[in-house]
């Protein structure tokens, strides 16, 4: 056993954090989470806390606040787009805690996917104890792999954070076993190779990864949440149908396009967050009847 899966392992049984009960809640209802993907400061930090409530009041239940990063190698046009105006509005790392402030105060869970050069930057202790401080459930960080996340692991243990680490199509078992013996809350399971962004259709390498994730989380049941580039009720109701939670990120932040008015956009927004929370809703149901 790795001595990241050691750190993970060794945690409280009796702790847990506002994520862990949403995901046992929609586990309980027979019904995948959804999980949404906003940046923070997009298109203006006070609108993007606006469009994080929203979301929330909608029915998503987990905000995924985005931190923008200057170099988001991993993130689709979309993303990109958005990442840099919040950039060139002058977004901090700090607007990061009004966000999960506001997200919790909605009723949701708060995670943060930050990139991990601002938050070494920020400090690694300081930032974990902020974030937890704030009411924040975790972190995603897609460019720190478990085997060097020590520093992160301890912080996150001794600020009771769940660390959320990626698994690939391109993950070996071996990878996927230490990878997901290191996460708390969930697993992120990117179910294609590449960048971020929307799919016009769900492939069976989602399902097929997420099987071979779930075989090597038997002990612990940990739930695996996918991120496909869903756009569609249809497409979350098919990713629901086999993943406990539905990542949605570029279809969402794309109804917020700063060219619009922005009462209009956050409308458009609440009506995309309806109807994949309705899609997922539908998931179990769709499953049973094929």
């Amino acid at each position: 056993m790795s001595d990241v899966t050691v750190q993970a392992t060794q945690r409280s049984a009796d702790r847990s954090t506002r994520l862990e009960d949403v995901l046992a809640a929609t586990r309980g209802a027979d019904r995948a989470a959804l999980i949404a993907y906003l940046p923070v400061g997009f298109p203006t930090v006070e609108q993007s806390l606006e469009a994080m409530a929203a979301v929330v009041e909608a029915g998503a239940d987990v905000v995924e606040i985005g931190f923008p990063y200057s170099d988001p190698v991993m993130d689709g046009p979309v993303i990109q787009a958005a990442a840099q105006r919040a950039l060139t509005e002058g977004v901090r790392i700090t607007d990061i805690f009004a966000a999960v402030r506001t997200v919790t105060q909605a009723g949701g869970a708060a995670v943060v996917m930050s990139y991990w050069n601002p938050i070494l930057r920020y400090g690694v202790d300081r930032f974990a104890a902020d974030l937890a401080a704030a009411g924040g459930s975790g972190v995603i960080t897609p460019d720190l792999i478990p085997d060097e996340a020590g520093e992160w692991l301890a912080a996150a243990d001794k600020h009771d954070l769940c660390p959320i680490f990626l698994v690939a199509p391109s993950s070996t078992t071996d990878r996927i076993a230490m990878t997901t013996g290191a996460c708390r809350g969930f697993v992120y399971t990117t179910a294609l190779m590449g960048v971020t962004g929307e799919r016009t259709s769900v492939g069976d390498e989602a399902a097929t990864l997420v099987a071979r994730v779930r075989a090597a989380t038997t002990e612990s049941d940990l739930p695996v949440c996918v991120g496909l580039g869903v756009s569609t009720r249809a497409q979350a109701a098919q990713v629901a149908a086999f993943a406990d939670g539905v990542i949605v990120g570029s279809a969402l932040v794309r109804e917020l396009d700063p060219s619009r008015p922005f009462p209009e956009a956050l409308a458009s927004l609440r009506t995309a967050a309806q109807e994949l929370r309705a899609g997922v809703g539908q998931g179990r149901g769709a499953a049973s009847r094929s």
